[in-house]
């Protein structure tokens, strides 16, 4: 829901209102349905709508009783009615029925400590004017996104990077250590960019802002304390009923609500959840590929849809498709990732905009259930520590490293030897070992970078500490749900669906479900080599069980056939020796690789779609001005016919 942006003046100069409007207008595509600006002296705050809750009365910026408070906000807040009667019997009045005016009492009543109280999805900015303070906060997940960099004395903020760099002043200059980060973890954590200067700030935490200057604190303080004592049958039912009851706060809305609808069990259980609570039809949205036929889902979620009756679309995606689309994927995404995925979330985005402008989704069920196969890799990391060290090391490893293709079996043995838990889990994220970014790093480049697992190391440092003292498998999920997740995967899905104006919401990452999760015993999560134990036996009361064990899918494309065959001009001459990539890796290591993906010898397909994915960034926000999302439309119209 919309967009928010802003400049503060610590010295409480004039704020130019063009400029504003400017940041403003750079997001539209989040908020096609009105525009609002706030202005005073040393504080702008500008906002773009998506009409979602509160058609006629929730246009923002919104105010206090006496309009000393204003607040823009991007999100939704689900228990808004329940905190909204709260604050009405302390004896605030209320002038709109929106979850935007809560915020502004919840601030009147708790402070900084309002945060806390909210379940929902959010990144806000409050101006306090009789305290002089700007208040900036993101949700507990990090599933809505918040930017800020500093032109000068000024302060400027955003919901999407483009709006910052509106402002003449905003510099685009590549952040070289990040850029080490993200060929070192496939993205670049908070509260890092690959912009040079500009900085996310992380999920859970709040910013104020005032002329004595700023200070950032995290407000989500919650550290897992594992159950010794349990009744498997009664969580299996305290899940379900925390489910159920994010599905109804998450289905608030005065616009349909609809969901993208995969082949597996996440999606499945959201849909028969929603089912109970809606009057008609859900609008259920997949997609499938050309030549993959192995993956697809389509008949799968079609089959899902038909059991729950949903008005049901689907869209065929084939290699020219995703061509044309190329042209805008990282002016959408603004950051680039090596998730080869991550563009289907545009299509289902595309195909869904037409009849909803809110839609659930089965995000976030895989991080703290241990949904990934690179889980199992803590459980197999005690049994290879038991072999004879020659074994593993004159014989397994080097068999497996000349003889393998699959790239991630190779990630997943070489990182078993690590008997430490934060450097096996990021030897298992990393597509670029050590040996591969000496090769591929222009010279100059590697002399700027420190080594990437050390820096990798230092920014996830802190969410380690947390949870260094419990069990390896509670650790590394308790990263992945607020590194990767936010940093990566949610970034995707909320600047996709909001490039087609559409709100994507994600009932599993209610807070109270995700401290649920945290708190169970490891083998309820991962049981033998069965990921997500206790979330497949509770989705039973909704899925059928043969339906609950199937080979999970996500929107997985044929990505490496299509770099082998029908997409290879096209990648040949993105990453051609004239291109980006040649200033800062070495031409022939490029073509290397690609020579022996094309061949088949290797399956480089994610390095291949890292470098795509940073080309295609640098050509849209450092070679050129960056387009306008205007120039786009033609396509997106193209593909949801």
């Amino acid at each position: 829901m919309c967009g928010i942006c802003g400049i503060f003046d610590p010295k409480f100069g004039p704020i130019n209102p063009a400029l504003l409007e400017g940041m403003t207008t750079a997001m539209t595509h989040r908020g096609p349905d009105g525009s609002g600006q706030y202005t005073s002296q040393g504080v702008g705050l500008g906002h773009r709508r998506l009409s979602i809750i509160d058609l006629d009365g929730g246009a923002q910026p919104i105010g206090n009783e006496d309009d000393s408070v204003q607040v823009v906000f991007n999100g939704e807040i689900y228990n808004y009615v329940e905190l909204a009667e709260e604050l009405e019997g302390k004896g605030h009045r209320f002038r709109t029925r929106s979850d935007t005016e809560v915020i502004v009492h919840a601030y009147e009543q708790w402070g900084t400590d309002c945060v806390t109280r909210f379940n929902g999805m959010f990144a806000f900015a409050l101006w306090d004017g009789p305290r002089r303070e700007l208040f900036l906060a993101r949700d507990h997940l990090g599933i809505k996104p918040l930017y800020y960099t500093r032109v000068g004395n000024q302060l400027l903020f955003a919901s999407e990077i483009k709006a910052l760099l509106a402002h003449p002043g905003c510099t685009r200059d590549v952040d070289v250590h990040a850029l080490g980060q993200l060929f070192t973890l496939r993205y670049v954590p908070s509260p890092d960019t690959l912009f040079l200067n500009i900085q996310k700030l992380p999920p859970a935490h709040w910013m104020v802002a005032s002329a004595r200057g700023i200070e950032i604190r995290r407000f989500w303080n919650w550290t897992p304390q594992i159950r010794e004592r349990y009744n498997e049958g009664e969580l299996i039912e305290e899940y379900q009923a925390l489910v159920e009851d994010a599905v109804r706060l998450q289905m608030r809305s005065d616009v349909p609500v609809g969901l993208f609808l995969s082949s597996g069990i996440d999606s499945g259980a959201l849909l028969a959840t929603m089912r109970k609570h809606s009057n008609g039809p859900v609008h259920t949205f997949t997609i499938g590929f050309e030549e993959g036929e192995q993956t697809n889902e389509t008949d799968d979620a079609r089959a899902i849809a038909q059991r729950f009756g949903s008005d049901h679309e689907e869209m065929l995606l084939s290699p020219q498709h995703y061509e044309q689309y190329y042209s805008r994927y990282l002016w959408d995404l603004e950051e680039p990732v090596g998730n080869e995925p991550a563009a289907a979330f545009s299509f289902v985005s595309m195909l869904a905009q037409k009849k909803v402008k809110v839609v659930l989704c089965g995000q976030g069920a895989d991080e703290p259930w241990a949904g990934y196969h690179r889980y199992i890799g803590v459980k197999l990391s005690r049994l290879y520590s038991r072999l004879p060290r020659v074994l593993t090391e004159k014989c397994f490893r080097p068999l497996v490293e000349s003889m393998v293709k699959n790239e991630r079996l190779r990630r997943g043995v070489v990182s078993l030897q690590e008997s430490d838990v934060l450097t096996r889990f990021l030897k298992i994220y990393s597509f670029y070992n050590s040996d591969m970014k000496e090769k591929l790093f222009q010279p100059w480049l590697m002399q700027e970078l420190t080594d990437g697992l050390v820096d990798a190391r230092r920014s996830l440092g802190r969410l380690h500490g947390d949870v260094a003292h419990l069990d390896p498998l509670t650790q590394v999920l308790y990263i992945d749900t607020r590194a990767s997740l936010p940093d990566e995967l949610l970034m995707v899905s909320d600047k996709t669906a909001m490039a087609s104006s559409l709100e994507s919401r994600v009932p599993y990452l209610d807070y109270r479900i995700v401290e649920f999760i945290e708190t169970l015993p490891p083998h309820l999560k991962l049981n033998g080599f069965c990921g997500k134990y206790l979330h497949k036996k509770a989705v039973q009361k909704w899925l059928p069980k043969k339906s609950v064990y199937v080979r999970k899918k996500g929107f997985a494309n044929p990505m490496d056939k299509w770099l082998r065959g029908r997409m290879h001009g096209y990648v040949q001459q993105l990453l051609s020796s004239d291109s980006a990539v040649s200033t800062y890796f070495n031409p022939s290591y490029v073509r290397h690789l690609l020579a022996e993906h094309e061949s088949g010898r290797q399956d480089y397909m994610r390095q291949i779609y890292l470098l795509i994915s940073f080309e295609l960034w640098h050509m849209q926000f450092m070679r050129r001005p960056a387009q306008t999302p205007a120039a786009f439309r033609q396509f997106e119209k193209q593909v949801t016919v």
